[in-house]
């Protein structure tokens, strides 16, 4: 083999390097082989975080029905009740003073009963009396015996108020009895006690301005709001279970099933608020919790995904490196949220496009490469 010289120093090359730029020579010739995948196309579907806050699912103030002063207290911040229970009893003097009135209203109607039934039997005795005497021709005028009559009908009529003026009573006095029910303060459905404000001695009243007695709240059912942003109500599907977690217990997952939908964008969020109902039997959840939702987002386009080692990021482009016909083709991305081990791509590229498994600025667009297809990432 005839030895070159170098050029600079005169010198001829020794072997090896000569071996080293013929095979230099040959890769410039041919290209590099490097690993590349397929860009994935795929059904968009994920899900984001959104905020939430857990309310109750029923919550009411107790109010006092009438004025009058708290007498006893049984239960306190914290407790839990069932429905029907004794919360507190008050008293109201004046009561008891309009109920003995009615009371005796009543007894005076029912003895008024009793004189115009006597009545009524007194004039009856007369007028049969008068009857069997007018058979005798002369004994009794019939004008007389007419009187007599009438006078019975009047005393029947007596008889009819009297008997009115006695349901009347009655009524009055269920009335004052039925006001009187509402001194006993009860629970209206099972729940706790979430804030007290009375204590016995206390005067409590019916007034506009005034503190409920008591706050009471469903503890073992609760409701979560959740304001979805406009562009994911896609993703709403009513009965369906949405996975939450709330910073009290990290690394637990609970969920609740949504069952009410607003239908109406709020003009000032941009939001439509949905409710689910979470199943609380523990009590571990507490109403004002704000839980971080994980909101699933499904719409019909699909989106592009590739490896994220695909995608180069320098300081004036984004890019991944697409081959084609054996050249290197720089094409500006954007990118997306990760889904798995890959991540989502906006741009110029199609379902089944070859990129470099490994992008890097180094390797210039235009440069010839061969590739050696890798297997399909993980989805």
């Amino acid at each position: 083999m005839k030895k070159l010289s170098a050029r600079h120093t005169g010198k001829p090359f020794a072997p090896n390097l000569l071996a080293l730029v013929i095979l230099c020579t040959c890769n410039s010739a041919l290209g590099q082989t490097v690993d590349a995948v397929r860009v994935i196309s795929r059904p968009l579907d994920r899900k984001v975080e959104l905020p939430g806050e857990l309310v109750p699912y029923l919550s009411v103030p107790i109010h006092a029905k009438i004025t009058g002063f708290v007498d006893k207290v049984e239960v306190d911040r914290g407790s839990v009740v069932k429905e029907g229970q004794l919360l507190a009893t008050m008293i109201a003097p004046e009561l008891n003073a309009q109920r003995a009135e009615a009371r005796a209203k009543v007894r005076a109607a029912e003895s008024q009963k009793v004189e115009a039934e006597a009545r009524v039997l007194a004039v009856q005795s007369t007028y049969e009396r008068m009857k069997a005497a007018s058979a005798t021709p002369g004994v009794i005028a019939g004008n007389e015996l007419v009187q007599a009559e009438r006078q019975v009908d009047v005393e029947r009529a007596k008889v009819a108020a009297a008997d009115a003026s006695i349901q009347a009573a009655q009524e009055a006095l269920k009335a004052i009895e039925d006001i009187q029910v509402y001194l006993r303060i009860t629970a209206p459905f099972s729940g706790v006690i979430t804030t007290r404000n009375v204590h016995p001695g206390a005067l409590v009243g019916t007034g506009r301005d005034a503190l409920p007695m008591f706050q009471l709240e469903t503890e073992n059912r609760l409701r979560l709001v959740v304001p979805v942003p406009e562009a994911d109500v896609g993703g709403i599907v009513k009965g369906g279970k949405i996975a939450f977690s709330v910073p009290a217990y990290p690394g637990e997952t609970f969920y609740g099933t949504l069952n009410r939908i607003s239908r109406s964008i709020d003009p000032k969020t941009r939001s439509m608020p949905v409710e689910l109902d979470v199943s609380n039997p523990g009590g571990k959840l507490a109403a004002g919790m704000y839980p971080a939702v994980k909101w699933p987002i499904r719409v019909s386009r699909s989106v592009l995904l590739v490896p994220p080692t695909s995608i180069v990021n320098t300081s004036e482009r984004t890019f991944v490196i697409r081959v084609k016909e054996g050249t290197a083709e720089w094409v500006d991305v954007k990118k997306g949220p990760a889904q798995g081990d890959l991540i989502e791509i906006v741009g110029p590229l199609k379902e089944g496009d070859t990129v470099l498994r490994r992008g890097s600025d180094e390797i210039r667009e235009g440069t010839r490469v061969n590739v050696r297809l890798a297997p399909p990432p993980k989805t």
